[in-house]
């Protein structure tokens, strides 16, 4: 471990400055438990010695046991809502280890992000798997990977941070796929057929939220770049 940890002051003061300047100490109470949380957590893996990529390799490997999960049954959909609320939770302390332990680097950065969008494509296919018709699927993961490229691109043209937090930000779509598939679980053990056309439901409205965060940022990224 490199350093030590720091205080939660120190870390709320570093995280403003790695997200745009915004600040968690002044942040809504869910918000700010959130991320309070995620330090916590971070800290005692920084002092456990844990890694923030081992952290991060853990996070894609409870992913991709998602699909595996969600296609076995009913139940299996609920235990598959349990693995994405841990692979969000996984998410965060990756951030926070590296944070706190001084490790933070651009290339952890590219490394998360690379992780995020294997762990959404595992989410999207257990939605597949599930009963989701498969062109809606790839919409809703077209979407979203295009609202990330979008900002990537937006930043690299001289788009100040992060420009605008959208409707359809990662944290939305941890908690779309959480609440799906935990109601295309319990749709599926009142009756089986209930499931895919829950799940579809589920996915349309993960589209029409990726949609409107596009837009929003679309307008911010043609005024800030103007």
């Amino acid at each position: 471990m490199v350093g030590t940890p720091m205080s939660w002051n120190e870390y709320a003061t570093t995280w403003s400055r790695l997200h745009g300047g915004f600040d968690p100490r002044a942040a809504t109470p869910v918000v700010r438990g959130w991320i309070r949380s995620a330090y916590l957590l971070g800290y005692v893996l920084g002092r456990l010695h844990v890694s923030p990529g081992a952290v991060t390799a853990a996070g894609v490997v409870i992913c991709l046991a998602v699909p595996v999960t969600a296609a076995g049954s009913a139940a299996g959909a609920l235990v598959a809502a349990g693995l994405v609320l841990l692979a969000g939770v996984a998410d965060s302390a990756d951030g926070a280890v590296a944070v706190v332990t001084g490790r933070a680097s651009r290339l952890g950065y590219v490394y998360d992000s690379l992780a995020d969008r294997v762990g959404e494509g595992a989410w999207l296919a257990a939605f597949w798997l599930v009963g989701a018709p498969g062109p809606l699927v790839v919409l809703a993961g077209g979407i979203s990977w295009l609202h990330e490229y979008v900002r990537a691109r937006a930043v690299s043209a001289g788009m100040k941070e992060i420009g605008t937090v959208t409707v359809g930000e990662r944290p939305t779509r941890v908690a779309v796929a959480v609440v799906g598939l935990l109601v295309a679980g319990v749709a599926g053990l009142v009756e089986p057929d209930l499931a895919a056309g829950a799940m579809t439901v589920v996915t349309a409205i993960w589209v029409l939220l990726a949609g409107f965060g596009i837009a929003q940022l679309l307008s911010v990224v043609r005024r800030s770049l103007r």
